[in-house]
């Protein structure tokens, strides 16, 4: 087993531990607390906050995926060239405006909670979704190309079988980009109400206890690192195969 893996089963296990049993890093945190202050966040469980945390991310990157990777399909198509602006425009509609701010807007219209927070996710990782599909579906081998033409590939088929399968490690590159986005961004959703480990970086600014804000931040910069490494590993793996297929 390499060094690198082992490394990053021993993160993993302590962050899981962590998560499931906080009580049982107190001890470490309790440094950096003072006049008697907790050292673990109990109003809320860091694991319900962790797994709520996770699922908004989750489920705004499978939104924005979805709807950037058909973009990006839709403007490479003949047919649809001609809304390659439009559809630039509105996947970078989440960069124009900052995450708080469209959690001002939606506020107002869908409540408080995980809605905003999603809908803000949402938009957010659009961009680079989109950018990297345009990129992965406009550079493809036109050998590869011809050739699936050249055997009679219907339009559908050319994308489905050659295209999106050439293009998925690039594609990877930016749901890997977005999803990293989104972990951090997610914790200002605490600021309305969602449950994500936002609620204990918040906390602790609010009480000036270090403890919870640097348990908060740590366990939402080891996820991040943790994903952020994961999908690398899927997408070099995507890549050899990718060569394989086009003998590069």
């Amino acid at each position: 087993m390499k060094p690198g893996l082992i490394v990053r089963l021993v993160v993993l296990a302590l962050l899981v531990a962590f998560v499931v049993t906080p009580q049982s890093f107190a001890w470490v945190f309790q440094p950096l607390t003072k006049n008697g202050q907790p050292a673990i966040y109990t109003q809320n469980t860091l694991l319900v906050l962790t797994l709520s945390h996770l699922a908004i991310v989750a489920v705004a990157t499978l939104l924005a995926t979805m709807l950037a990777v058909g973009l990006a399909i839709l403007v490479t198509r003949p047919f649809g060239a001609e809304f390659l602006p439009l559809s630039r425009s509105l996947a970078n509609i989440g960069q124009t405006f900052p995450p708080v701010a469209v959690l001002a807007l939606a506020v107002p219209v869908l409540g408080f909670g995980w809605q905003p927070t999603l809908v803000a996710l949402f938009l957010y990782g659009l961009l680079p979704i989109f950018e990297n599909a345009l990129t992965g579906l406009t550079t493809l081998p036109p050998a590869v190309t011809e050739a699936a033409r050249g055997v009679g590939m219907t339009d559908r088929q050319r994308l489905i079988q050659v295209e999106l399968p050439l293009a998925t490690p690039v594609i990877l590159a930016g749901i890997r980009l977005s999803v990293v986005i989104s972990v951090a961004t997610a914790t200002i959703g605490s600021t309305v109400a969602a449950w994500t480990l936002g609620e204990v970086i918040i906390a602790g600014l609010l009480s000036n206890n270090i403890a919870f804000v640097a348990q908060g931040g740590l366990v939402v910069g080891t996820i991040a690192v943790l994903i952020y490494d994961g999908l690398s590993a899927v997408e070099r793996m995507l890549m050899r195969r990718t060569g394989q297929r086009t003998g590069t």
